[in-house]
């Protein structure tokens, strides 16, 4: 799952207004972040194969440190203790913010559970590992992060509000545009530039580069 994930974002504002939506779009994608950062060291893997699946060309070979259902409790647990402790600490029921933080974190395991092959280690050791494979239809892949995405955006629009033009539209238009570069990540060619390298550093410039919209888009609205 790619933008899919983002929908936790927006309906995890809409339970916590005080969290940052900036925040919560790199909370949501933390352990991918992870990933890619891991994969350029060599110590978690993953192949580029065209068309492994209807939905992607990506082979995850090896990733118990970031996605195993163990170790993304685990950085749920970091988050949450760095939110609590460095960031939201002087705030009145700061612990409600850093367990949206946490719970956004874990929540990437179960939206990937869907999607993926099984590649999802439960433990580190990689021994055990799940997925439900809808990333093998391509048509109901991209149908259902469209739906999670529009149904949490529409929490978001419905618990915030805005009151210039740009404030009301913003996030609209940011959705429609994450909606767009989805049917290329799913539907789109491999590219023959396409590598391991080039795939790791473009997939953590976007996650940087929709962090800061969202993080924008939100202070726009209250």
């Amino acid at each position: 799952m790619f933008v899919g994930h983002y929908a936790a974002s927006f309906a995890l504002k809409s339970i916590e207004k005080r969290a940052s939506l900036g925040l919560l779009f790199i909370a949501v994608q933390f352990v991918d972040i992870l990933f890619f950062s891991l994969s350029l060291g060599g110590i978690e893997k993953f192949n580029i194969v065209e068309n492994y699946t209807e939905s992607t060309h990506f082979q995850l070979i090896f990733m118990p440190y970031t996605h195993s259902l163990l170790s993304t409790f685990v950085w749920g647990g970091v988050i949450f203790t760095m939110a609590y402790y460095l960031y939201f600490k002087h705030m009145p029921n700061s612990k409600n913010i850093s367990i949206v933080m946490a719970t956004a974190v874990i929540s990437h395991w179960f939206f990937d559970l869907i999607m993926h092959t099984p590649d999802l280690p439960l433990i580190s050791d990689d021994s055990i590992k799940m997925g439900l494979s809808l990333w093998n239809n391509a048509y109901l892949s991209y149908l259902l992060e469209a739906v999670f995405l529009l149904a949490s955006l529409y929490l978001y629009m419905k618990s915030t509000s805005g009151k210039t033009l740009f404030a009301k539209i913003g996030a609209p238009l940011f959705v429609m545009f994450l909606l767009a570069a989805n049917v290329l990540n799913i539907f789109g060619p491999l590219s023959p530039d396409d590598n391991e390298l080039s795939v790791a550093l473009s997939s953590l410039a976007a996650y940087g580069v929709f962090a800061v919209i969202a993080f924008y888009l939100d202070k726009k609205r209250t």
